[in-house]
């Protein structure tokens, strides 16, 4: 291979760097402020692009390796008995279709810049203020929910946890990630000002000064308007006493596939509970399928082992996850609620995961249900658990990704969320952190506390304002893969007023991109036509 070679080779890879930046801002790296930059050379090469799908492969290719990256921990499955070739085969799909909505960005907002080049500076400003954050957050709104949806790592979900949440209380984690969108987009404009004389882009260098100028004024504006009215929502108090709920988390740290070999149930728990009798929790916390190691819900060993932990700890509830089956034989995953003077109550997993807890169409043709790793489930309805008058809304597993799932559960009373988990599936991998940040996003967004039991970690306690204590291992580190509890209070906040975000939820962002779409295709359709 020769320099010239070399030398277009290296440009070449050079135009990837975005999307591996991108990837450094999340897990396992976490250099969050990346964010704010690592977009803005694909969206500075999307406004010199002379055709939107030459910038729509730039973005794909970008996506493609982001999203590869990203699920990288998805082989950990192979150790549980996931076959390797599905594995590896469902990564790559699975990472090329997220590619796809880079894709899409990519033309829908090449198109938008080529309707700004033809017309006023106005279309500029609205293209770098309004299009591209909209673009942006309507596909991100999309991918979470089309088809069941697949809600990971948003962007917003970095500066959640990196210091700049409070802005998901008024449009969730997608209001976050346009604002990111605009500071790239912002980069971007400053960039096409300092390298407008060498590039020779006469039409912008002939623009006013000061015009020029609003593309940074009315970015920072807006962020600084939206970070000041979201911090004034977020830190707002409750009209009424506030009541406090002592919640003993419990991480038992057992094997997703069971083994003859493994260590007692009981006696564990025992172990990691038996300092809880001197602080007398209100409620013991157990993960997703900790009631799979003792007897399925409902069941009289289940209804023992959940006495025997109130009895030695003094604590007046038990929540813990686990299967059951109904009258019809239907399996569910669900947590069950065992208090010491109410009926049980059981919550059943609304939102499955596809592949995992069922197999598409699987009850249209039985055979199928052979091929899910736990079985094929059925999905169950919204509910919120009650204890002692405190409405807790429960998201098993995944669910904890759905931020219109606990948006519903927020809306409709919940004083407080408790997320339970098991994802020893994909132990001693990226995953486990990856999959914690969500909560952060999720607590804000609704202005309730949050209460998480991991399998496996991570468990914690988490405030509305997104500020967590969590179970610490060494270095104080988070407990990951090893067994551990801890004592938290959260506080109840009765007579709060709900954040926009509960009461309007998705809509705003969501009609302002479906309209964005409509006009682009009035657009394009006058242009065809003329």
């Amino acid at each position: 291979m020769g320099l010239r070679e070399i030398i277009r080779f290296a440009k070449k890879a050079a135009w990837l760097l975005p999307g591996f930046l991108l990837w450094a801002a999340f897990v396992p790296l976490a250099e969050k402020t990346n964010v704010l930059f690592a977009l803005a050379p694909l969206m500075f090469a999307t406004r010199r692009a002379l055709r939107p799908r030459d910038a729509a492969w730039l973005w794909f290719k970008n996506g493609l390796l982001f999203w590869v990256l990203t699920l990288s921990w998805m082989p950990a499955i192979v150790k549980n008995g996931g076959p390797a070739p599905l594995v590896v085969l469902g990564w790559g799909a699975l990472a090329a279709y997220c590619a796809l909505y880079f894709w899409l960005y990519g033309w829908l907002a090449a198109s938008f810049w080529d309707w700004a080049k033809r017309g006023a500076y106005w279309r500029r400003l609205a293209t770098l203020v309004a299009a591209e954050p909209l673009l942006w957050a309507g596909l991100e709104i999309v991918r979470s929910r089309l088809g069941g949806g697949f809600a990971w790592n948003q962007l917003g979900v970095v500066a959640a946890n990196g210091g700049f949440a409070s802005p998901a209380a008024l449009g969730g984690v997608y209001l976050i990630g346009m604002l990111i969108i605009l500071v790239n987009g912002t980069l971007a404009s400053i960039a096409e000002r300092v390298l407008a004389p060498v590039l020779r882009l006469v039409q912008y260098w002939k623009t006013p000064g000061w015009a020029r100028s609003l593309e940074t004024a009315v970015p920072l504006a807006i962020v600084l308007a939206t970070y000041s009215i979201a911090n004034g929502v977020v830190n707002a108090g409750g009209t009424e006493p506030p009541r406090r709920l002592r919640a003993a988390l419990v991480q038992r740290n057992f094997p997703c596939v069971f083994s003859s070999k493994q260590e007692n149930p009981v006696e564990a728990y025992g172990k990691l509970v038996e300092n809880f009798s001197l602080l007398k929790p209100d409620i013991i916390i157990l993960s997703e399928s900790a009631l799979a190691e003792i007897g399925e819900i409902g069941s009289a060993n289940a209804e023992k082992f959940t006495a025997w932990l109130r009895a030695k700890t003094g604590a007046r509830a038990v929540l813990a996850g686990g299967s059951r089956r109904d009258g019809l034989g239907r399996a569910y995953n669900s947590a069950a609620l065992y208090s010491a003077d109410a009926p049980l109550q059981v919550y059943d997993k609304n939102h499955l995961v596809p592949f995992g807890e069922f197999i598409p169409f699987d009850k249209t043709f039985p055979a199928l249900q052979r091929l899910a790793p736990v079985g094929s489930c059925t999905p169950g309805e919204p509910k919120l658990l009650d204890f002692d008058g405190i409405k807790l809304g429960v998201a098993i597993c995944f669910e904890d990704t759905d931020s219109a799932q606990i948006r519903r559960m927020a809306a409709s009373g919940a004083d407080a969320l408790v997320f339970i988990t098991n994802d020893s599936w994909f132990s001693q991998s990226d995953e486990t952190i990856d999959h914690v940040w969500q909560s952060t996003a999720r607590a804000v967004e609704t202005g309730l506390p949050v209460l998480r039991t991991g399998n496996s970690g991570v468990t914690l306690a988490m405030t509305p304002q997104g500020v967590a204590t969590t179970l610490s291992g060494d270095a104080r580190r988070p407990a990951i893969d090893i067994p551990g509890a801890m004592l938290e209070t959260a506080i109840i906040a009765p007579g709060k007023r709900k954040t926009p975000y509960v009461r309007m939820g998705d809509k705003p962002i969501f009609i302002s991109f479906l309209l964005l779409i409509t006009a682009l295709v009035m657009v394009k359709y006058k242009a065809h036509h003329e």
